[in-house]
């Protein structure tokens, strides 16, 4: 970042900075400042200028455009807290759509009606209601951080309802389905992680960054402590979980850590054949060189998987609501299951099993009329 200093009378000195291009209108931007004093007291005030532009330090709330604060909202607060991909599609959405609709406006003069037009205008553009309702979330949360920051006493955004979403049926396999989809993949390169995800109710990211060091077999529990996700260029990088609750213990059935113990003896044979190749990432699941397991190769192993044994294509993750959807089914406490999916309330869970409620409550309250002495119910057959 360049400046410049220019004397504009005996004492007075006039600073101009170069901001660069506006990432909207690609107009050239400046900044100005008068200043009293020698020219040494000048040089010193653009430099603490510069300086605090470049740090973030010097908004200047009456004057900085929606465009500006979203690049040093996602800057300053983004890419140090969020996952890597999280990140990516933050600043994606704020490039492609946030920014050409409302970038241009005043931070201090953006309104609920900017925004309500911005998510007409999409919506009109035939963008689908979840999508637009994420661009409503991230709007929403960035401005939440300009009043925490005191640069808007109210956030424009909670004044807007936001679009309303058909909540999408959720797809999970039966209990039959599920047994059809380990049977399939026992004995196969993949069995270890996928009857790990289905048995576990592990996230990708969680499954992924799964170390040795996480699991006690002889216990049969593992901990949560990492998370694996994707950077540009096709590497990976290690994060803490997202929230306190998703670092957690989580119970392991016999089954499942014979299967593991399984997956250690198959993995030593892998570092012997490969010798020095071997990179000890002390991740349970690998490629054959000890690399994490990528991604994309385990969804279409999974999606292979599926398709042998005649099942409906679903996604991976689905593999975490089978879990809970058949422990809410067998009667296992809400709470519990919340605790072993990581929800950081159990109103989470309860709001996204929804549907298994409704049976479990018919069962309750049939259980309840036998502990108090009577009789079942039965349901005559019609005549």
């Amino acid at each position: 970042m360049r400046g410049s200093i220019r004397r504009r009378s005996k004492g007075t000195w006039e600073l101009t900075i170069d901001l660069g291009r506006d990432p909207v209108s690609g107009h050239r931007q400046w900044r100005y400042a008068n200043v009293k004093g020698t020219r040494r007291d000048a040089e010193r005030a653009l430099t603490a200028r510069i300086h605090a532009i470049e740090t973030g330090t010097d908004i200047d709330a009456p004057k900085i455009t929606t465009a500006e604060y979203l690049q040093r909202w996602l800057r300053d607060y983004a890419k140090p807290d969020v996952a890597p991909r999280t990140y990516e599609r933050y600043a994606e959405i704020v490039a492609r759509h946030v920014a050409p609709k409302l970038g241009m406006v005043t931070l201090s003069q953006l309104r609920p009606a900017h925004i309500v037009a911005a998510e007409r205008e999409w919506q009109d553009a035939g963008l689908s209601p979840s999508t637009v309702l994420k661009f409503h979330r991230l709007i929403r949360e960035a401005l939440h951080h300009a009043v925490r920051w005191q640069l808007l006493a109210v956030n424009p955004a909670d004044a807007v309802t936001p679009p309303r979403v058909e909540r999408r049926e959720m797809s999970v396999l039966s209990p039959a389905q599920a047994a059809a989809l380990l049977a399939q993949a026992r004995g196969t390169e993949f069995d270890a992680p996928i009857t790990t995800a289905l048995y576990s109710g592990l996230r990708l990211g969680e499954l992924r960054g799964l170390r040795w060091g996480d699991l006690d077999l002889d216990s049969g529990r593992l901990s949560v402590q990492q998370t694996l996700q994707k950077v540009p260029g096709g590497g990976v990088v290690a994060r803490q979980p997202k929230t306190h609750r998703s670092r957690r213990n989580v119970s392991l059935p016999a089954v499942l850590v014979d299967v593991l113990r399984q997956q250690r003896r198959h993995q030593v044979e892998a570092r012997l054949l490969v010798g020095d190749a071997w990179e000890a990432t002390d991740l349970v699941f690998t490629d054959a060189l000890g690399r994490p397991l990528s991604e994309t190769r385990l969804r279409w192993a999974f999606w292979r998987l599926l398709r042998e044994a005649g099942l409906p294509r679903i996604r991976l993750h689905d593999l975490r609501h089978t879990m809970a959807t058949l422990m809410l089914a067998a009667g296992e406490h809400p709470k519990v299951v919340s605790e072993r999916l990581g929800h950081s309330t159990v109103s989470i869970t309860l709001d996204t099993y929804s549907h298994v409620l409704p049976g479990l409550q018919e069962a309750a309250a049939e259980r309840l009329a036998v502990t108090l002495g009577a009789s079942p119910m039965v349901v005559a057959e019609p005549g």
